[in-house]
């Protein structure tokens, strides 16, 4: 807290300081006594009416009477990192992007449009229908970071006029309207949450990026019994948890998109699936991964194990192999992405090394039809 030279405490910020990180004090929690104090850290997102919105790391915001502060201050837009490599929150978001290529984008000024649509059964066409025209049918995306727009600077035109092309982009391939923004780090959205909120969207999933080096991960186990592939076969996907997996997330899973302007431009990330094989002859594999490499990054995805041989250190033994294989191929530092209720998951994470870097979210329009499906949830 900020303390002036007698000692007491002092409000050194203003509604000048919006948009920046902030930590103030405050008393009056609800429900506490009047000499409870409150410290909260976030991003200042707005000062209107007396009242402060707060975002904080993990993407909830706070409300704050400014008649109940104590004391604030500006403080640097992100804690120093201790462990781990460096990295900025667009660069994270960009290499994140390319390991999980949609099958059609499209550019908003530079944010990116992304679809990956699954047509279900006797609907005719793989793409989008006329503009301002719903297609027939429930349509469904895989996963939401595939069918999600990435809001990475500017969309070339007010906020409103580019959500309401989001939102008829999203409308034309039969799919609910979502933008994925992120909280925490350097170079986050804290603003555009906040000014997504303030329009009715609602924020639907939240998960969490995490980096460490990938030397550690690559030592934590021999990799014995891994076999690694190019191609997920059938019976890595009999593992994977998305049943019923499809031509179209089968493009994703693979990384590549035949309409991305970058394929075939050697910039694409190399990918790599990961299988331990299972007990007997026809059974599923005991463990899988996939990793993808892109340049100095190693990004792992689809680290699942069977229930009854969990515990056995299998997926430490996925990502040893996969994180050698990278290794190889000139990588150095590794991300993921985990939700927070997957203990299991960051239990394992954090034993290999690896720290939160920024918490991303899922954001949806409004008012969205019941007829359209959603993507699943990550």
């Amino acid at each position: 807290m900020e303390i002036s030279a007698t000692g007491r405490l002092e409000v050194r910020i203003t509604p000048a300081d919006v948009g920046k990180r902030v930590s103030v004090r405050r008393m009056g929690e609800p429900g506490s006594g009047p000499e409870k104090f409150t410290d909260t850290v976030g991003v200042l997102t707005s000062w209107d009416g007396g009242v402060l919105m707060i975002t904080q790391r993990d993407g909830k915001s706070v409300r704050i009477p400014q008649s109940t502060l104590v004391a604030g201050k500006v403080v640097p837009a992100a804690p120093a990192r201790r462990r781990g490599p460096a990295a900025t929150y667009p660069e994270l978001a960009r290499v994140a992007a390319r390991a999980w290529r949609p099958v059609e984008s499209e550019r908003l000024g530079e944010w990116e449009l992304r679809a990956a649509v699954e047509t279900p059964p006797g609907e005719e066409g793989p793409g989008p229908s006329a503009p301002g025209k719903r297609p027939a049918g429930r349509r469904a995306g895989f996963t939401r970071r595939a069918n999600s727009v990435l809001p990475l600077g500017d969309p070339g035109r007010p906020l409103d006029a580019a959500l309401d092309a989001v939102r008829r982009w999203y409308g034309e391939r039969g799919l609910p309207a979502y933008v994925q923004t992120a909280t925490g780090a350097e170079g986050t959205q804290e603003l555009l949450c906040a000014e997504l909120e303030r329009r009715g969207w609602v924020r639907e999933v939240t998960a969490e990026l995490w980096t460490g080096a990938l030397a550690p991960v690559a030592d934590r186990a021999e990799g014995a019994g891994v076999v690694l592939s190019r191609t997920a076969d059938e019976a890595w996907l009999a593992r994977y948890r998305r049943k019923g997996v499809s031509e179209v997330a089968l493009r994703v899973l693979g990384s590549g998109s035949p309409r991305s302007a970058e394929a075939g431009s050697g910039t694409d990330p190399s990918v790599w699936f990961a299988s331990v094989p299972g007990a007997g002859a026809g059974e599923p594999p005991a463990a899988i991964g996939r990793c993808a490499v892109d340049g100095r990054w190693a990004g792992f995805a689809a680290v699942e194990v069977d229930p009854g041989r969990r515990r056995q250190g299998l997926a430490t033994e996925v990502m040893a192999a996969l994180a050698r294989r990278a290794l190889d191929e000139g990588a150095s530092a590794a991300w993921l992405q985990v939700e927070a209720d997957n203990e299991g998951g960051r239990a394992l994470y954090r034993a290999l090394g690896f720290t939160p870097h920024h918490a991303y979210h899922h954001y949806r329009a409004p008012e969205e039809p019941e007829t359209s499906a959603g993507p699943g949830r990550s």
